[in-house]
């Protein structure tokens, strides 16, 4: 049943259920119309912020353009990091530019390779590698491979010809999939350190 065929007076509840309008409490009724006018500014809100950030994209790219051409530079795309500053330095913009990445089959290779690893060092009371290892490869909440905590094994300096070949697995593994691009906006405070402002509504 859909919006269009509840019948006057009635409401539909979480159940899917009609209920007379005569019977909803009226805390429950006011509970409905917060959540509905609390979401509905904040759709509004979300809206205008894709807005800005598609502005600020775009209005950063011209000016990257506009700046080269001042020395006859043809730009080949807006890639790049670019930091913006005010002319007395009190405000600063940045736009970063973050690969994506994804591992392809050989992932599963070097994992292979640094199990016959782990299982020679841990008779060799060497759990905290295996630990350290086994979290790498832990899945995310999304199910997917966390990149950073995968490439970060290349820190570990481990001499054994398999973790070798492993880590050469995992480099040869990565494929950039696209890019990711984030803008930052900050001011320098009094003691002159560039403070981050926040557009994160749990940062606020």
């Amino acid at each position: 049943m859909n919006q269009m065929t509840i019948p006057p007076g009635h409401r539909m509840d979480a159940q899917g259920r009609l209920v007379p309008e005569s019977k909803i409490k009226p805390i429950d009724k006011t509970r409905d119309e917060l959540v509905r006018e609390l979401y509905a500014e904040a759709e509004d809100l979300n809206q205008r912020i894709r807005a800005f950030k598609t502005k600020v994209h775009q209005d950063i790219a011209a000016f990257v353009q506009l700046s080269a051409e001042q020395y006859d530079v043809k730009l080949g795309g807006d890639k790049g990091n670019v930091h913006l500053t005010s002319f007395d330095g009190e405000l600063k913009v940045l736009r970063a530019m973050a690969e994506l990445i994804m591992f392809d089959e050989r992932l599963q290779s070097a994992k292979d390779l640094i199990d016959q690893c782990l299982r020679e060092w841990t008779a060799d009371a060497r759990p905290e590698i295996s630990l350290l290892v086994q979290d790498a490869f832990r899945v995310d909440a999304t199910g997917k491979i966390r990149t950073g905590a995968v490439l970060a094994l290349h820190r570990l300096d481990i001499e054994d010809e398999r973790w070798q070949r492993a880590m050469t697995a995992i480099s040869e593994a990565v494929q950039v999939v696209g890019t990711k691009s984030y803008v930052r906006f900050y001011k320098r405070d009094a003691n002159g350190q560039y403070k981050a402002l926040s557009l994160n509504i749990a940062e606020v």
